[in-house]
């Protein structure tokens, strides 16, 4: 062969390994890429399942939280109920005795103007009576509102809050 031939053979084969070289480096940077790509999307995935699970948790104990609080809201309710009951059974029953005492006192008068004077003092004992009575229960009636939106009024204070915070 000549000087020129093998110069030329010589050069063709340096290309060839220079160009199988160069395939096998980018190969190796394609394949390193693809496993930096496919351990930033497994890392992303596993971020995200973190997140999904902790906000899964989150709004778990936000219900078991809402729960609680309409349970004690019903409970507070039911207790201002029983309450108000009470408070109506007792004056209903006062109210009673009073009235047959009072009538008993008034079959014993022994004159229309005794007759008049004992009827209007046991009307005005009555309504006075009955005005300290709405009264009580008026006050039991906004206790028992005010016991019973407690609860969610803490509940919608508290998500306002961590809305806000998560701005």
């Amino acid at each position: 062969m000549t000087d020129a031939t093998t110069t030329v053979k010589k050069t063709i084969e340096q290309a060839a390994a220079a160009t199988v070289e160069a395939q096998k480096a980018q190969t190796e940077q394609f394949k390193a890429g693809a496993e930096q790509f496919q351990a930033k999307g497994t890392q992303a995935l596993r971020d995200g399942m973190e997140k999904t699970s902790a906000s899964i948790a989150e709004m778990t104990a936000q219900s078991k939280q809402n729960l609680e609080a309409l349970t004690a809201s019903a409970a507070a309710a039911q207790k201002g109920a029983e309450a108000l009951s009470a408070q109506a059974l007792n004056y209903g029953k006062t109210s009673w005795e009073h009235g047959v005492a009072a009538a008993q006192t008034i079959s014993q008068a022994r004159s229309i103007q005794e007759l008049i004077e004992l009827q209007t003092n046991f009307a005005k004992s009555a309504m006075e009576t009955y005005l300290s009575e709405v009264t009580k229960m008026t006050e039991t009636l906004t206790g028992s509102v005010k016991d019973s939106f407690k609860p969610i009024n803490e509940r919608v204070t508290a998500s306002v809050e961590k809305f806000q915070a998560a701005r």
